[in-house]
């Protein structure tokens, strides 16, 4: 794990997709991704290979917090554009935007990442969470439930 994030500013991507609500106390994580693989040969105009989990908190979610509160997560590939979008996906819009990237070794069951991101390093950093997506880059270097799984994780932020 990379305790020391690199920060960079991203451009905007067209990602395609399926997405459900959820909450950490319902964890419906697996059960997206396995609705999702079976039909991402459908997606015919990928950037890359890479996978993206997205999660889309309200406002008040980090302010509030609870195992309960829910938020939207999504499963997608990045596409070059919206040309051949399969009937059963849909199309998410990433905006451009300043992210802070861990790269993260490990478990996916393994939380302490973001324990570590959201109570230490954000509250040092001279950043404050921006109101945008936050997501996982699974590229080739992933794992599912391996010890030697690598991802980048996107904190999206913005100078306090």
């Amino acid at each position: 794990m990379s305790n020391t994030p690199r920060i960079e500013t991203i451009e905007s991507k067209i990602l395609v997709g399926i997405s459900a609500v959820m909450s950490l106390s319902e964890n419906k994580t697996a059960e997206l991704w396995q609705k999702f693989m079976p039909q991402r040969k459908n997606i015919t105009n990928t950037v890359s290979s890479d996978l993206i989990s997205l999660q889309i908190y309200n406002n008040d979610y980090f302010r509030q917090f609870s195992p309960l509160n829910t938020f939207e997560k999504w499963a997608l590939v990045e596409v070059q554009n919206t040309d051949a979008v399969p009937s059963e996906m849909k199309t998410f819009h990433l905006p451009s935007g300043l992210y802070a990237v861990f790269t993260y070794k490990g478990l996916s069951t393994d939380k302490s990442i973001f324990r570590y991101i959201y109570a230490e390093w954000l509250p040092k950093s001279g950043y404050v969470l921006d109101s945008r997506p936050h997501f996982e880059v699974l590229g080739e270097k992933y794992k599912n439930n391996d010890p030697d799984s690598e991802e980048d994780i996107y904190i999206p932020i913005r100078i306090v």
